[in-house]
């Protein structure tokens, strides 16, 4: 497992019309507050002020295709101008087990990053993947 100390950020929050919303910095525009949206907000503030992953070079929730069905990842950080590492973020109240990371892994057909990570803003796995081996990883790779 990976441990993350998330850094403190000031999240702009409002209400309009009983919903909460949260501005993404990243898609530039006000999104709805859900658990899941919580953690992705803190992973993405994480991967840039703590990691020192370029802002510009990670993508939110994108579509993807996956054979004939049409997935949203919810983030990926490229490298060298091709998908580097891949996020997926769940609520706080998800457990993070084999279908979980299957998701991720699924999603990776597609993409073939060198990294997949699960997290739910509590527990956070992160995998390595190299010429069909899966590595456990230890902590976030450096940019």
């Amino acid at each position: 497992m990976i441990k993350i100390d998330y850094p403190a950020y000031d999240f702009r929050i409002k209400e309009v019309d009983g919903r909460e919303l949260i501005f993404d910095d990243f898609r530039k525009q006000w999104v709805r507050l859900t658990p899941e949206e919580w953690v992705r907000q803190n992973m993405l503030q994480y991967l840039v002020q703590v990691k020192h992953y370029p802002a510009s070079l990670i993508a939110v929730e994108k579509e993807i295709a996956l054979g004939e069905l049409r997935k949203r990842f919810d983030i990926l950080v490229y490298k060298a101008s091709k998908p580097w590492m891949i996020v997926e973020c769940k609520e706080m109240n998800i457990i993070l087990n084999e279908p979980v990371i299957r998701q991720v892994l699924n999603y990776n057909i597609t993409l073939q990053t060198a990294f997949v990570v699960v997290t739910n803003g509590t527990s956070t796995y992160g995998f390595g993947l190299d010429n069909g081996k899966i590595e456990p990883l230890q902590q976030f790779p450096d940019f």
